[in-house]
């Protein structure tokens, strides 16, 4: 595995986290992240505790395809409730919020400056067949990179 740092690092009062090799789909997480970018951090944590809860889903604007429209949705009608996905994004942005608490940074004037995410390893599996033939049973990792900042 290849060290991983952070994209980028912003200018001002930030806090950060990251969650490295996360055994959730990739395709999830980097919708999850798209939806939560630019969000307060309390609205940030209902958002995804309601798409735990199955209460409201999560827009699927890139990997749409036999997707079928969701109840709630605003400006995009295709969504789904990634469960296991949004359980990771929230454990990561929860460590990214007591990071900004241990850095003195107020956690009402908290936003998501950047949160994106990058392909792990692919941990290759098998499963077996009929007639001693084998199936490909792979396990994707995601890193989930988060940086909250300070507005005012």
């Amino acid at each position: 595995m290849g060290r991983l740092n952070y994209s980028i690092t912003p200018e001002g009062r930030f806090a950060r986290a990251m969650g490295v090799e996360l055994p959730i789909s990739p395709k999830h997480a980097r919708e999850i992240c798209r939806a939560i970018r630019g969000m307060k951090v309390d609205a940030a944590e209902r958002y995804l505790q309601d798409v735990v809860a199955l209460k409201r889903a999560v827009p699927f604007r890139r990997y749409n395809r036999n997707v079928p429209h969701r109840r709630g949705l605003v400006g995009w009608p295709s969504g789904r409730f990634p469960q296991k996905a949004a359980r990771a994004v929230l454990r990561v942005l929860k460590n990214a919020v007591g990071n900004a608490e241990y850095r003195g940074l107020d956690r009402e004037k908290l936003m998501i400056g950047y949160a994106n995410t990058k392909k792990g390893r692919t941990f290759r599996g098998w499963m077996p067949r009929a007639m001693g033939r084998a199936t490909p049973k792979n396990q994707e990792t995601v890193s989930i990179e988060m940086i909250l900042t300070e507005v005012r």
